[in-house]
């Protein structure tokens, strides 16, 4: 599989990812009210934290899947055709 094709697999499991964990560990108790702000969205969501766990996850989700698709344990083109 050509480099393009390695990067546009990691960026969809990156993406996947990101919005599998990005309602974890979310306080919604709001300390400060503010008017127009929307009373469910978090204080503080911890997104640094959430972008080093979600690039950590993909990468790991991404060799397993790297090396299936080498060994050919997981052929793409075959299931696609």
């Amino acid at each position: 599989m050509s480099v393009t094709g390695l990067a546009i697999i990691y960026i969809i499991i990156w993406w996947i990812v990101f919005f599998a964990i990005l309602p974890i560990d979310v306080d919604r108790i709001k300390i400060k009210k503010i008017e127009g702000e929307d009373p469910g969205s978090p204080e503080n969501p911890k997104m640094p934290k959430k972008f080093i766990y979600c690039t950590g996850i993909t990468t790991i989700l991404f060799i397993i899947i790297y090396l299936l698709m080498k060994f050919e344990y997981l052929n793409l083109r075959n299931i696609i055709s």
